[in-house]
C-alpha cells in the first residue's frame, strides 16, 4: 500500500492512533517546498479535527470534515507528485 492509500485509510478510520502514523508518513515530504509543508499542515489540522469529532461522537460533523480532509489530501498528493523542473538544464 502506498503512502497516500494508507493516509486515505487513516481518514476512513479516523482514530487517535492514526495521527502519529500520518505524521510519520508525511515526514518525508516536509522539506520539498514551503507550499508542500503548508499543505501537510492543512491536511493534518483537518485530520486532527476529524479524529476529535469521531472520538467525541459528533456524527453530524463527520461527513463534511472527512470530505474536507480528503480534499486536502488530494491537494497534497498533487503537490507531491508534480515533478520538479530543473532550471539548470533548460
Amino acid at each position: 500500500m502506498d503512502c497516500f492509500q494508507r493516509l486515505e485509510a487513516l481518514v476512513d478510520s479516523a482514530g487517535a492512533d492514526g495521527i502519529e502514523e500520518a505524521n510519520a508518513l508525511l515526514r518525508r515530504f516536509k522539506d520539498r517546498s514551503e507550499k508542500t509543508a503548508r499543505a501537510i499542515d492543512e491536511f493534518m489540522l483537518d485530520f486532527k479535527t476529524l479524529v476529535f469529532v469521531v472520538e467525541t461522537g459528533e456524527e453530524g460533523f463527520q461527513k463534511p470534515i472527512r470530505k474536507l480532509a480528503r480534499a486536502r489530501l488530494a491537494k497534497l498528493k498533487q503537490l507531491v507528485n508534480v515533478p520538479v523542473v530543473s532550471l539548470a538544464n533548460p
